[in-house]
């Protein structure tokens, strides 16, 4: 049987098995997919087709700055535990990834498993990480990655409890000094925290907001009470509780968590700074992954698992 670039195609993602190897083994096998999955594994090169199935919902997010701090990425790495999250040998890979991610020129996740892989050029990304697999022995994932550009300023990062947040801020800044520095840190932390989705309501579209007023709306009508007020007084009502929720969903109206006062919002903290510093500042972005996040986590009991992999 003609051995072809679909099938070479197929067993590699089968496999994470090279180019190369997935045809030798389509080849010696006369194509048969399931005999050449087996001939992989007796040559040591499919060790992670066992573990692809199983959830890698642990990992860290690391993130990688250019010299002059100009250019940063934020990536996560997933893995099946958290023991292996913390081991050396993945930070460094992980490490790795961060630094190809830094200069990468592709736009999503899929293009940057196909190019060439910096630390081993006769490599893929994606084969890289498949021999990263049978070295690590667990399940792994790239799952994302995002680049943060500023010319005309700087962007900061922020990493929280060992790899589990990762934050990217975009500072806009005339001057940069320690002071900026110090401030665009701060709100990293703040992003890190309190977890906004937006960075300002510039961001927020009129489809989000009149959603979110029919939520509101129904709430008031399903209450007698509330439902019997005049028009103009629900109306009020309804502003009020949006631009509550705004103050908490964006970044640039939350409560600044430093504030002496308890009121003061990130945006006066960053007027403020820019006046002490004679400075133009203006946050334009903010980047924050945190680890598994949205994925399903798999409940296995420990023991069962030790037991299960010592043939007990």
């Amino acid at each position: 049987m003609a051995v072809t670039a679909a099938m070479v195609k197929e067993l590699r993602e089968m496999t994470g098995a090279g180019m190369m190897d997935c045809k030798k083994a389509l080849a010696a096998t006369d194509g048969d997919m399931d005999k050449a999955v087996e001939y992989l594994r007796e040559k040591g090169l499919a060790a992670a087709v066992k573990k692809a199935g199983r959830i890698a919902a642990e990992g860290i997010v690391v993130t990688a700055l250019t010299e002059d701090s100009k250019k940063a990425v934020a990536v996560e790495v997933n893995a099946e535990t958290d023991f292996v999250a913390k081991n050396e040998k993945f930070q460094s890979y992980v490490a790795d990834v961060a630094a190809q991610a830094l200069v990468t020129t592709a736009a999503n996740i899929d293009a940057f498993m196909e190019e060439t892989w910096a630390k081993d050029p006769s490599m893929t990304v994606k084969e890289a990480l498949s021999s990263q697999i049978s070295i690590i022995g667990e399940n792994m994932n790239i799952r994302r990655f995002e680049q943060v550009v500023e010319e005309n300023g700087f962007v900061a990062s922020y990493i929280h409890g060992g790899g589990k947040i990762g934050v990217l801020v975009d500072v806009e800044t005339d001057v940069i000094n320690d002071a900026i520095k110090e401030m665009a840190k701060n709100i990293a932390m703040q992003a890190a925290a309190l977890k906004p989705m937006y960075t300002d309501r510039s961001e927020i579209s009129e489809e989000f907001i009149e959603h979110e007023k029919a939520i509101l709306m129904a709430q008031i009508q399903n209450d007698p009470k509330e439902a019997s007020k005049p028009e103009k007084v629900i109306a009020g009502m309804v502003q009020g509780r949006i631009n509550k929720e705004l103050k908490e969903i964006c970044l640039m109206d939350q409560v600044y968590v430093k504030a002496e006062d308890g009121k003061q919002s990130v945006d006066q903290y960053v007027k403020a700074v820019a006046k002490e510093n004679g400075a133009n500042i203006k946050v334009k972005k903010f980047v924050r992954f945190e680890t598994g996040e949205g994925l399903e986590k798999k409940e296995e009991n420990f023991a069962e698992e030790v037991a299960k992999q010592m043939g007990m």
